[in-house]
C-alpha cells in the first residue's frame, strides 16, 4: 500500500518529519474516535425513532441550526490548530503556549455569548425558520434546542483542547475521551427514551452531560506541563492582540464559511420542511448515515492541518507539497473502501428502524447518492482543502466554498427539489454537485504555487 500512496515528487529523508508510523499513530485514533461518534449518531436516530417521526423530524431540523454554532467553534479550533502547528514546526513552543491560551479565551467568550442568545431567543428563531412544520414537530424542536444550548461552552472548550492535542500529533487521548463521552451519551439516551419515556428531552440531557464531562477532562489534560505546548492561566487572561489576530485571521473566514454553509443548510431545511414529515424523517436519518460515510474525510482533516501546518512552520513548502499528495492518496484508498461497505450495509441496518417502508427506501437512495460522491469527490473538497488552509491560503478556500454553496447548492436545490419536484433527492444532488465544483477549484489551486507563499506566523 505504501507504494500506492508514495508521491511521484520525492524529498530528502530529513524533510520527512512524519514517518509512516507517525502518520498511522495519528490517523488511527482519529478514525476510531470519529467512527464511534458516527456510530453513536446512528444509534441516537435509531432510539429517537421510537419516540415517533415527529421527534426525529424535530431533532433533525434543530441540528441544522445548531450546526451553525458547531461550525463556528470548529473554525475557532482550526484557526488555533494552524497557528499552534506552525509554531511547533518552528520549535517556538513559548509562542505556541500563548496561542493555546488565546484559543481558549476566544472559545469561552464566543460560546457563552451563543449560549445566552439561543437560550433567550430559541423559540422565536425556530418559528421564524421552521414555522410551517406540524405543531408536534415544533414542540420537539423547542425542547431540544433549549437544553442543547447549555452545552455550547463545553463543546467549544473540548474542540479547543482537541485542536491543541492534534497540533502536537497526540490523537489517542482525544479518542479515549470521545469514546467515554459517547458511551455516557448512549446509555443516557437509552434511559431517557426507553425508561423515562422523555422523548427529545431524554436525548438532549444525556448529550449535555456527556459533552460537559468531555470538556472537563480535556481542559485538565491541556494543563499538563509535560506537553510541548500546554495551557497556562496567565496566557488565557493575558491580552496579546497580535496572537489573537493570528488566530482570528484564520478562524473568522472559516467561521464565515461555516456560517454561510450552515445557514444555507437551514434554508434548505426550510425547503425540506415543505416536503412532509416522511421526507423530513428520511432526510434526518440519511444525514446520520452521511456523517458515518464522511468518517474518513473528517478524520483526515485534522491530519492535513497538523502535517502541513508543521511543515510550513518549518519553512519547508516542498515537504508540505509532498505530504499533501501522500495524505490525499491515503484518504482516497480508505474513503472508497469505507463508502462501498456502507452502501452494502445500510439496507440491512434500515430493517431495525421503526419507520414506514417508503421512508426506509428513500433513506437508502439518499445514502447511495451521497456515498458515491463522498468516496471520489469529498476527499478533495474537504480534508485536502484543510491542507491549503493550514498553509495560510484561507481567503481563496473560503471564497470558493461560499460561492459554491450559494450559487450551486442553494440554487440547484430549488431547481431540483421544488421545480423538478425531486424533493430531498434533489437537495442531495445539489449537494454533491457543490462538492464537485469545489474539488475542481481546489485542485487547480494546489497545482499552482501561490498557496505556498502565505505567512501565518
Amino acid at each position: 500500500m505504501w507504494k500506492l500512496i508514495e508521491p511521484k515528487i520525492q524529498i530528502q529523508d530529513k524533510q520527512k518529519i512524519f514517518s509512516d508510523k507517525m502518520l498511522i499513530a495519528m490517523i488511527l485514533p482519529l478514525f476510531i474516535e470519529q467512527f464511534f461518534i458516527m456510530l453513536v449518531g446512528v444509534a441516537d436516530t435509531l432510539m429517537i425513532s421510537y419516540a415517533g417521526e415527529e421527534a426525529v423530524s424535530g431533532v433533525s431540523l434543530d441540528n441544522m441550526f445548531i450546526t451553525i454554532f458547531l461550525f463556528v467553534f470548529t473554525a475557532l479550533a482550526s484557526g488555533g490548530a494552524v497557528v499552534i502547528s506552525q509554531y511547533i514546526g518552528k520549535k517556538d513552543f513559548e509562542n505556541g503556549q500563548s496561542a493555546a491560551g488565546k484559543l481558549f479565551a476566544i472559545a469561552g467568550i464566543v460560546s457563552f455569548i451563543a449560549m445566552i442568545l439561543v437560550s433567550i431567543f430559541n423559540e422565536a428563531i425556530l418559528r421564524t425558520l421552521f414555522g410551517s412544520v406540524e405543531p408536534a414537530v415544533m414542540e420537539a424542536c423547542v425542547t431540544y434546542l433549549r437544553i442543547t444550548a447549555y452545552s455550547f461552552p463545553a463543546i467549544a472548550f473540548y474542540n479547543a483542547g482537541s485542536a491543541l492535542y492534534r497540533s502536537m500529533g497526540k490523537t489517542k487521548p482525544i479518542m479515549v475521551i470521545s469514546v467515554l463521552s459517547n458511551i455516557i451519551n448512549v446509555i443516557g439516551n437509552a434511559i431517557g427514551i426507553f425508561v423515562l419515556k422523555a422523548g427529545v428531552a431524554g436525548v438532549a440531557w444525556p448529550s449535555l452531560i456527556a459533552r460537559t464531562v468531555a470538556a472537563i477532562i480535556m481542559i485538565y489534560l491541556c494543563f499538563n506541563s509535560k506537553n510541548e505546548v500546554y495551557l497556562k492561566v496567565k496566557e488565557i487572561i493575558h491580552l496579546e492582540w497580535a496572537m489573537f489576530k493570528r488566530i482570528l485571521q484564520i478562524a473568522i473566514p472559516s467561521s464565515f464559511e461555516g456560517g454561510v454553509f450552515q445557514m444555507a443548510k437551514v434554508g434548505l431545511g426550510t425547503i425540506t420542511a415543505m416536503f412532509g414529515t416522511s421526507q423530513i424523517a428520511a432526510n434526518g436519518i440519511a444525514q446520520s448515515f452521511w456523517s458515518m460515510a464522511a468518517l474518513i474525510g473528517v478524520a483526515m482533516g485534522p491530519v492535513f492541518i497538523t502535517v502541513v501546518g508543521q511543515t510550513m512552520g518549518a519553512q519547508d513548502p516542498e515537504a508540505a507539497d509532498y505530504y499533501m499528495i501522500r495524505l490525499l492518496k491515503m484518504t482516497y484508498i480508505a474513503s472508497v473502501t469505507w463508502n462501498g461497505l456502507l452502501i452494502l450495509a445500510v439496507p440491512l441496518v434500515m430493517q431495525f428502524y421503526d419507520l414506514a417502508p417508503e421512508t426506509k427506501t428513500l433513506v437508502v437512495l439518499l445514502v447511495v447518492i451521497h456515498n458515491v460522491f463522498n468516496a471520489f469527490i469529498f476527499p478533495i473538497s474537504s480534508p485536502f482543502a484543510n491542507g491549503l488552509r493550514a498553509a495560510g491560503d484561507i481567503r481563496y478556500t473560503v471564497m470558493i466554498a461560499v460561492t459554491s454553496t450559494l450559487v450551486v447548492r442553494v440554487l440547484l436545490s430549488i431547481v431540483f427539489g421544488i421545480w423538478l419536484n425531486l424533493g430531498v433527492i434533489g437537495i442531495a444532488l445539489a449537494m454533491v454537485t457543490d462538492w464537485s465544483i469545489r474539488a475542481v477549484f481546489y485542485m487547480k489551486r494546489f497545482k499552482g504555487d501561490r498557496w505556498k507563499a502565505f505567512e501565518v506566523i
